[in-house]
């Protein structure tokens, strides 16, 4: 009577732990910027947008990201992608930015990634150098298309209300932590806006890439000893099915 309880439960525990590693990847099956943030106004650095490839036999072969003009990305360049032609489109800002370098009028408003192909189950990281980010922000949000070959197109372009769960297709969000060395007590950010630069109250300090890394490394981890854990399960299940004694 001991080994039929035995084996439905481990196959139970496989198929929970299996539920959990499929509702985690899921989870970050989405568009993302890295790092996840930057302090304000930072200069000379590069974003990475990662696009995964979600359908199982369709491929992704057009990517649009769209940078916010109202708080713009200075010095936009992109980084050369083997099987892909990026075209960085530019826009006149209502407000120009006066920099030490003189006054910006215009700023990279889309980058368009065409030509290549992720296909099923692989994703691409997407480079771009920028000479500067705002200074008067707390977030970016990078709204992003994706079409895939069957010419579906996917529009990760939703951003979570303050205290709400993650809409099913977020848009890529850069939080904008204060610069070393700013006070404590800084004002947060003005109120929420639309046109794809959202504003909100931004907070730690210190080096943000540094801690960006922290939270990738933790996240690989965690997802390792997540897989680790099912494929333990796994086997603990098999050697019960094949050290139960058959029947007569």
């Amino acid at each position: 009577m001991r080994r039929p309880a035995l084996r439905r439960a481990g196959l139970g525990a496989v198929l929970a732990a299996a539920a959990v590693l499929a509702a985690a990847g899921a989870a970050s099956a989405h568009v993302t910027v890295h790092p996840e943030s930057y302090a304000r106004g930072a200069a000379d650095g590069v974003l990475a947008f990662r696009v995964p490839n979600e359908d199982d036999t369709a491929s992704t072969t057009e990517v649009q990201v769209f940078l916010p003009t109202d708080h713009p990305v200075l010095g936009v360049l992109v980084r050369p992608q083997d099987g892909w032609t990026a075209k960085v489109t530019t826009t006149r800002l209502r407000t120009p930015v006066k920099t030490d370098d003189g006054t910006i009028t215009e700023a990279a408003s889309e980058i368009t990634w065409t030509g290549g192909k992720i296909g099923p189950g692989g994703y691409e990281d997407f480079d771009v150098a920028f000479g500067q980010l705002p200074d008067d922000s707390g977030r970016l949000t990078f709204k992003t298309l994706q079409t895939y070959s069957d010419g579906r197109t996917v529009r990760w372009i939703e951003e979570a209300a303050s205290g709400a769960d993650e809409p099913e297709n977020p848009a890529p969000v850069l939080e904008l932590t204060p610069a070393a060395g700013a006070g404590a007590t800084e004002a947060p950010s003005a109120a929420p806006e639309s046109a794809g630069g959202t504003d909100a109250a931004a907070t730690g300090t210190g080096t943000a890439q540094a801690a960006d890394a922290g939270d990738s490394t933790a996240r690989g981890l965690g997802a390792a000893g997540l897989a680790v854990g099912v494929l333990g399960l796994a086997a603990a299940a098999l050697a019960v099915l094949r050290t139960r004694p058959k029947r007569s």
